[in-house]
């Protein structure tokens, strides 16, 4: 199990020395896949502990309260998929006005060699950190010289010569892009979390859900056809509803998945809801009958999707 940590300040993390790789990491897309692989396999190669450090919020989120950017992947999920990865202890920094007014140096110092003991520092093309973004790879790169570390980027990654970027793949999922988000992405774009209790609205009305929260802005809102996994040893299909539900008020982002065909208590399990294809924007009602009559539109249209998608996958 990968060691968490959320503070720039504290005793030794890894004393026998690390390879650090530096990023936001929302999303971690195939760009930012490549440069976890790649401070993984030089930590193997030298015998030290692989190390990712990213931030929480993110910096554009604490700078933008009002109008925060729209999030790819909550904490847990990004903690997770790094762990998938190989990365042996993960630094999920509070970023707070402490950690916004801290000095590029005293970033260095304080964490990359004081908790870390870095051997090799690896960032991403044009990542800068600190005050006022004074941090680059030229001032990594001169502080590595005087403290006894290296500091590199990697090279930008592209797919059939398009840039990837977490804000690409946001373009495209608000879009309903979902196969080329996908592609930037090397996985289908899905969000996972533990089910939780909801107002049981969609109970009443036939349609009972497993409800994830998301206490970020999230990057699309509407209703989808996708795929719950974690239930069964396969995906199951539903059609799930992403946003504030302003038919019955609502107001933090939930994820609501209505599983066809099934009966069963999912309080408390860990699932992941995939996205396969947009079937309309979220709308008010005028009441909740017509908000079921929709439901039941929505649930035909679903599943003929999802049975074409499968058809596809195995094809």
């Amino acid at each position: 199990m990968s060691r968490l940590f959320r503070s720039v300040e504290g005793g030794p993390l890894v004393p026998h020395g690390s390879v650090v790789c530096i990023g936001a990491f929302d999303g971690l897309h195939l760009g930012h896949r490549a440069l976890v692989r790649h401070a993984v396999a030089r930590a193997r190669a030298l015998g030290v502990a692989a190390v990712a450090v990213a931030f929480e919020p993110l910096p554009r989120e604490f700078f933008a309260r009002d109008t925060p950017p729209p999030r790819l992947t909550l904490a847990r999920g990004k903690v997770d998929m790094l762990r998938e990865m190989g990365v042996d202890a993960i630094g999920l920094l509070r970023f707070d006005a402490a950690m916004a007014a801290m000095q590029a140096e005293d970033f260095v110092r304080q964490l990359l060699v004081g908790r870390l003991a870095a051997r090799e520092v690896w960032i991403g093309p044009q990542f800068q950190f600190g005050n006022r973004r004074r941090g680059d790879l030229a001032l990594l790169q001169q502080m590595g010289a005087a403290h006894g570390f290296e500091a590199n980027e990697i090279e930008a990654v592209d797919l059939r010569g398009e840039r990837i970027s977490s804000t690409r793949i946001r373009q495209l999922l608000q879009a309903g892009d979902f196969d080329h988000a996908g592609e930037l992405l090397g996985r289908p774009y899905a969000i996972s979390g533990r089910v939780v209790r909801g107002r049981q609205l969609g109970r009443t009305l036939g349609f009972p859900t497993a409800n994830l929260r998301f206490p970020k802005t999230p990057a699309l809102a509407g209703i989808y056809a996708t795929w719950v996994h974690g239930v069964f040893d396969q995906p199951w299909p539903s059609v799930s509803s992403f946003g504030t539900r302003p038919t019955v008020q609502g107001v933090e982002p939930l994820l609501e998945a209505h599983l066809f065909d099934f009966q069963g208590d999912l309080y408390g399990r860990h699932i992941e809801v995939e996205f396969v294809a947009k079937l309309r924007d979220e709308e008010k009602f005028n009441d909740l009958a017509a908000l079921t009559v929709q439901m039941h539109r929505d649930a035909e249209q679903a599943r003929a999707i999802l049975s074409e998608h499968r058809l596809r996958a195995t094809a």
